[in-house]
């Protein structure tokens, strides 16, 4: 049995990203996420960056605030001729206490699950050079 494919990036939600009053920011900086993610998928099983073409399901699931620290996977659930299917799924991991003070912030005991959808990525054929870009070494 061959291990799944696997993509994670842990980042962290600047003050820059605040959109909306209290410090929310909106839904679509954890989007650009995922595209990060799907695009790192692309790359490991085909050596290009390809096309995030769709969202199959979106679920926004608890609030994302400027200051939390965010954990993005993407898993493979799919692999077509040229297209990728992957589960996503964004998790506060740290979340920030401005309410307490200017620059407090909690490490969670048990992640929140803020965002997950379902997003499929195309390789044209013609772009496909294999997994990790066959024939060349990994970085």
């Amino acid at each position: 049995m061959t291990q799944p494919i696997v993509c994670t990036l842990r980042v962290r939600i600047g003050q820059e990203e605040a959109h909306y009053g209290g410090n929310l920011v909106e839904g679509a900086r954890v989007l650009k996420l995922f595209g990060d993610v799907v695009t790192e998928v692309a790359i490991i099983t085909d050596g290009d960056e390809g096309l995030f073409v769709g969202y199959d399901r979106i679920e926004f699931l608890a609030p994302v605030y400027a200051g939390d620290f965010l954990e993005v996977t993407g898993t493979v659930t799919r692999i077509g001729t040229t297209s990728r299917t992957v589960q996503l799924e964004a998790r506060k991991v740290i979340a920030s206490r401005y309410d307490d003070t200017a620059s407090g912030a909690d490490v969670l005991d048990e992640p929140v699950v803020v965002v997950r959808a379902v997003g499929t990525t195309v390789v044209p054929a013609a772009h496909s050079r294999g997994p990790r870009g066959a024939g060349r070494p990994a970085a």
